[in-house]
C-alpha cells in the first residue's frame, strides 16, 4: 500500500488536568461510534483505559454506511477513501482483507450537460473502498469494542449531567429507540465523536458551560440527498453497462455533485448501480421536500447527465443532514481540559474519512497522555490495534 508522510499537525497540546498518571485507567465516554468515535475509543483503550461507546443507530461507523438492496449494495455516504497520513496506514494495515483499489483512479469532471471537461484526482493518488461495502472498515475497527461489551448501540445520548455520586465526573443520560431511557454514571471525560451540529446542541442542551460551543458554532456542513438506483435490465449476454464509460465523477450540474457507478467497485456485484448525489446548495435548498418530490428531479438530472434514459428497477433516497465539512475546524480536535469535555470528527480538518480517523486519534492521545507517551501510542497502538483481545 502506498504511504505518505503525516501533513503538519495543528492539534493543540491540552490535556485533561488530573493525578491520574498515563499507566491509572480511567473511564472515557465516547458519544458516536463513527469512525472518529471508534478510532478515539481504540485508542484510549489500547492504552489501558475503560471506554464506553454510545451510538444512536443500530451500527456503527456514520457516514460510512453501506445499503443493502436485492440488486446488491450501494455505499449510501463515503463513496471511497484515500491515504495521505502515515498513521492512517498503519491503521489500515490492521485490517488487510477489507479492502481494495477501486479502478476509478481518474475520476472525471462533468460541465453542467455531462460533458467531461478533465480529470480530478492527483496524480498518482489512488482510491480505495472497503469490501463489500464501505461500512466493512469501520465493522472491523469496531469488533474489539463490540466483543468487549464497551459499544452500546441503539443508545441516543441526550444529556450530560454531572454525576451526582461523585460531583468532579460525569453521567451520561442515553434514550433507547422504543423511549426508554438509561443512565451510565462514573466517566473522567465526556468525548462527542459526532457531526458539529449535534455535539453543539448536545453541549447547549445539557447547560454545559464550555468554550467549545462557541468554536463548534464555526463549523459549516452542507446536508445531502442521496438516490440509489439499480438496472437489473442490463444484465443480459452483450450488454455489460449502460450510459457512459466512466465509472465515478463530479458534476457541475446545478442538481448533482457526485455519480458513481457502484459495480465497478470490488465485490460489489454485476448488477448496473449506480450512487447519485445532490449538491450541497440545491440538497439544502430541497432538504425538507417529500422524498419522492427528490426523486423525480434527481431522475430527471440523472439522465441529463449520463444520458442513461432508462427505468431503474430499484430506487432508493437517503437525506443526510450533515454531510459535507463546507467549512473546518481548523484543527484536529476539541479539548476543554478544565470541564473533562472534548469533540473530534472529520468537520475538524475536512470531510475526509481520513480526517475522521486522524481528529478521533488526536482527541485521545491528546487527553491524558505525556508527549513522549502520544508518540509511543500513535505507533505502537496503531500497529497492533488486531491483537486487543475480544474482552478487553
Amino acid at each position: 500500500m502506498p504511504r505518505r508522510t503525516p501533513a503538519t499537525s495543528s492539534v493543540r497540546s491540552s490535556r485533561l488536568h488530573s493525578s491520574h498518571s498515563p499507566q491509572s485507567p480511567r473511564h472515557f465516554a465516547v458519544v458516536g461510534a463513527g469512525v472518529a468515535g471508534i478510532a478515539c475509543a481504540r485508542t484510549l483503550l489500547q492504552a489501558g483505559h475503560q471506554v464506553t461507546v454510545f451510538e444512536k443507530s443500530n451500527q456503527v461507523g456514520g457516514r460510512t454506511a453501506t445499503h443493502d438492496s436485492p440488486f446488491g449494495s450501494f455505499d449510501a455516504g463515503a463513496q471511497y477513501f484515500t491515504i495521505r497520513d502515515e498513521r492512517f496506514a498503519l491503521a489500515l494495515d490492521t485490517a488487510p482483507n477489507v479492502f481494495r483499489p477501486w479502478s476509478a483512479n481518474a475520476i472525471r469532471v462533468l460541465d453542467a450537460t455531462g460533458h467531461v471537461a478533465s480529470a480530478s484526482q492527483p496524480p498518482g493518488e489512488a482510491h480505495w473502498v472497503a469490501t463489500p461495502g464501505m461500512s466493512a472498515l469501520a465493522d472491523a475497527w469496531a469488533e474489539p469494542l463490540r466483543q468487549g461489551g464497551h459499544l452500546h448501540t441503539n443508545a441516543h445520548v441526550v444529556a450530560i449531567e454531572r454525576d451526582p455520586v461523585k460531583p468532579q465526573h460525569w453521567q451520561v443520560r442515553a434514550q433507547s429507540p422504543d423511549g426508554a431511557q438509561q443512565v451510565v454514571a462514573g466517566f473522567d471525560a465526556v468525548l462527542l465523536a459526532q457531526p458539529a451540529d449535534p455535539a453543539r446542541s448536545l453541549l447547549t442542551q445539557s447547560g454545559i458551560q464550555t468554550p467549545l460551543v462557541a468554536e463548534i458554532a464555526g463549523v459549516i456542513t452542507a446536508p445531502c440527498w442521496t438516490m440509489m438506483l439499480a438496472f437489473p435490465q442490463s444484465v443480459r449476454p452483450g450488454l455489460t453497462t449502460l450510459g457512459p464509460q466512466w465509472n465515478a465523477a463530479r458534476s457541475t450540474h446545478h442538481r448533482i455533485a457526485w455519480l458513481a457507478r457502484e459495480s465497478s467497485k470490488p465485490q460489489r456485484g454485476i448488477v448496473e448501480r449506480w450512487t447519485v448525489q445532490a449538491s450541497p446548495a440545491w440538497s439544502h435548498e430541497h432538504l425538507n421536500d417529500d422524498s419522492s418530490r427528490v426523486q423525480a428531479k434527481l431522475l430527471k438530472a440523472f439522465a441529463e447527465v449520463t444520458g442513461i434514459h432508462a427505468q431503474p428497477g430499484y430506487v432508493e433516497m437517503r437525506r443526510w443532514r450533515h454531510a459535507q465539512t463546507t467549512q473546518p475546524l481548523g484543527r484536529s480536535h476539541l479539548l476543554d481540559s478544565h470541564m473533562g469535555i472534548g469533540a473530534c470528527g472529520d468537520w475538524c480538518l475536512g470531510h475526509r474519512l481520513e480526517d475522521a480517523f486522524l481528529s478521533g486519534l488526536e482527541l485521545a492521545l491528546a487527553v491524558d497522555f505525556s508527549v513522549n507517551f502520544q508518540q509511543q501510542i500513535a505507533t505502537g497502538m496503531l500497529e497492533s490495534m488486531k491483537a486487543i483481545p475480544p474482552g478487553a
